[in-house]
């Protein structure tokens, strides 16, 4: 694929650990303040849209995951995508339909709907793998879930 997977995505993006904010808003300003983004992104501009999208309806998975997202690509170039994955220090409501607390943060930044798909199409499949998911809860090392994305990455097709 294009984007070059889901590793190589959070990689790019990286991995924030005790993001500070007691509400969806404040986490998010965190997360994008915090994060290196491409020169060709304007942070306000992200966090807008961001935000914008989550108004129209929480992006909480459940399991205590969020994807935030803007809803309409914000770059063209698929080099500039990411990742980027959040560990609240003190997990928010955000608004989940299961009630649960949000404890991971997926910062989801696509070049195209095509691409934003299939995102979201990897990281549904991990967050239904319970190792990977106890690794979530945990807030374990970038190494270790980067790892264990690249491993299971090399076995697809």
């Amino acid at each position: 694929m294009k984007n070059g997977g889901l590793a190589a995505l959070i990689k790019r993006g990286g991995i924030y650990y005790g993001v500070q904010g007691s509400n969806p808003q404040e986490i998010l300003a965190n997360i994008i303040n915090e994060a290196d983004i491409p020169a060709s992104l304007d942070r306000n501009k992200l966090l807008e849209a961001v935000l914008e999208r989550e108004c129209l309806m929480s992006t909480s998975i459940g399991e205590g995951i969020a994807l935030p997202h803007p809803r309409n690509p914000l770059i063209s170039e698929t080099g500039e995508q990411f990742v980027r994955i959040a560990f609240p220090r003190d997990p928010p409501d955000w608004n989940s339909l299961d009630g649960q607390h949000i404890h991971t943060v997926f910062l989801i930044v696509s070049a195209s709907a095509k691409l934003h798909l299939h995102t979201l199409s990897e990281i549904n499949y991990f967050c239904r793998q319970k190792e990977f998911t106890e690794l979530l809860k945990k807030h374990a090392p970038q190494e270790e879930l980067i790892g264990m994305i690249a491993e299971i990455e090399k076995t697809w097709i």
